[in-house]
């Protein structure tokens, strides 16, 4: 049995991984590279291993990075089926097409075919063909906690992750006479008590261990005070007659927030009648499958839709599915609240709002998740004073703010009480981190008695050894 890493292997994104079971080959995600010009232009390059050997790929859950070079995979020739939970499959589709649909439309005239407006076969990772044809090799949507049978000896269980509508970490089990080996994939894992959705819930046991460390060497600040912080710029914007723009993830970020906005609108805490903008198409859809799954969502937002109130919705709410809609925005008058996309600055429809407010000190900018090297949104949260907005330097005067307490992504403290939770197992591979947050996870996890941690290097193979069905081990000390 065979287990190679052929994305957030030493970084954060482009989560792949490959497991080998005697030919049968399950890819763990498929996730795009994103970052700057030559960290995406990874997505273009060789898998590290044939596409149409692929047996499976198995879904944690709907994110670019884990998803989004899955349409990819099958235009060179994977024909599989793809197994993922209901809301993954959902918002697999949503994310799929808005990235197929951003490929097409900025493509370069010199990557478009002679005498058409349609992109060349070299010139963009997939298109919206391509989505389409994925989409149908997804087979039944797998349950939480109720094992799937891949092929004969091979099934994969689903485990609640926490960290969006949907996500899982799965366990791959490999039975043979005599011998059962449990190989747990974490996928991203949600912070302790998150916003939305129930807290993660792991398998007691598991022979080798994959885990994300996006955050293995921090801790967030607390969850109220991060509310009452973005409580607080919301206020103080008003009061000084600017905008607040917040580079919004369309999948959980913009429902969180969605979510604070309608319960302080109800308790009289937000400030005047300023209009409100989701200014996302795909992060309006997104709000709409949250709608369809409220069973998978905490107990408070539950009891709203029993009440047949919809938590994410408030009169000063308007949702911009058009540019010319987004347009509006400017002329909307000096205040008011814009969530866009993307999240990292790296396109969409934050950088036509930026551009308009950068140079506003009345104004602020606030970042509420994970900014990846290389993006626009890292450079201006490290202090760069100039910027190239759409084409032109703007100084960057607008008021900063980082609020870290929102993140979708389990903290140090969260990683290693997931970790406490299940038997030691016998090899842990860390992934999907920096350098310094796999450092710094690797000494705390070692600490706690999880001895074998090793970081794999991008296309890096090893071998798992099979284990006895009566496997016994011991839980790691928190």
């Amino acid at each position: 049995m065979q287990l190679s890493f052929h994305g957030a292997a030493s970084c954060v994104t482009g989560s792949c991984h490959l497991l080998d079971v005697d030919g049968f080959r399950i890819l763990i995600d498929c996730g795009m590279f994103q970052g700057g010009d030559e960290m995406f232009r990874s997505n273009l390059k060789p898998f590290g291993f044939a596409p149409d050997s692929i047996s499976a790929v198995v879904l944690t859950h709907a994110h670019l990075d884990h998803c989004g070079r899955l349409p990819y995979l099958v235009r060179q020739g994977f024909s599989g089926p793809v197994y993922a939970t209901s809301p993954t499959r959902y918002l697999s589709e949503i994310v799929l097409w808005d990235a197929a649909h951003l490929q097409e439309e900025h493509l370069p005239e010199k990557g478009r075919q002679k005498g058409t407006h349609r992109p060349s076969s070299r010139s963009t990772a997939y298109r919206i063909a391509d989505v389409i044809d994925t989409m149908a090799l997804f087979v039944r949507a797998a349950e939480y906690d109720v094992p799937v049978n891949l092929a004969p000896g091979i099934d994969a269980t689903f485990y609640n992750a926490g960290h969006i509508l949907g996500s899982a970490s799965v366990q791959i089990t490999v039975s043979r006479p005599g011998r059962k080996t449990r190989i747990l994939f974490s996928g991203d894992l949600g912070p302790g008590q998150p916003a939305l959705l129930a807290p993660a819930s792991p398998p007691e046991d598991s022979d080798y261990v994959v885990m994300e460390t996006t955050y293995g060497d921090r801790l967030h600040r607390s969850f109220e005070e991060s509310k009452e912080e973005l409580l607080e710029v919301l206020s103080d914007t008003y009061s000084r007659g600017g905008k607040v723009l917040i580079p919004t993830f369309a999948v959980e970020r913009a429902q969180d927030l969605l979510f604070f906005f309608r319960e302080w609108k109800s308790e009289g805490r937000l400030p005047g009648r300023q209009p409100y903008f989701l200014d996302s198409p795909m992060a309006i859809n997104v709000t709409h499958i949250y709608e369809r799954f409220p069973m998978l969502l905490a107990d408070r937002l539950l009891e709203q839709f029993k009440k047949r109130k919809d938590p994410f919705l408030f009169p000063e709410l308007k949702f911009m599915r058009t540019v010319d809609e987004s347009r509006t925005i400017a002329g909307a008058g000096p205040r008011a609240v814009v969530l866009a996309g993307s999240g990292m600055v790296s396109g969409g429809r934050i950088l036509y709002h930026l551009a308009q407010e950068a140079e506003n000190p009345r104004s602020s900018l606030v970042f509420v998740g994970y900014q990846a090297e290389g993006t626009l949104g890292r450079a201006i949260l490290e202090g760069r004073k100039t910027v190239r907005i759409q084409g032109v330097e703007k100084d960057v005067r607008i008021g900063l703010h980082s609020i870290n307490g929102f993140s979708a992504h389990a903290d140090q403290a969260d990683l290693l009480k997931w970790c406490g939770s299940m038997k030691v197992p016998e090899r842990v591979f860390l992934i999907h981190g920096e350098h310094r947050s796999l450092s710094s996870f690797r000494e705390k996890l070692e600490n706690t008695g999880w001895k074998n941690v090793h970081v794999p290097a991008l296309h890096e193979t090893v071998e798992l050894t099979e284990k006895m069905s009566s496997r016994t081990g011991r839980v790691a000390k928190r």
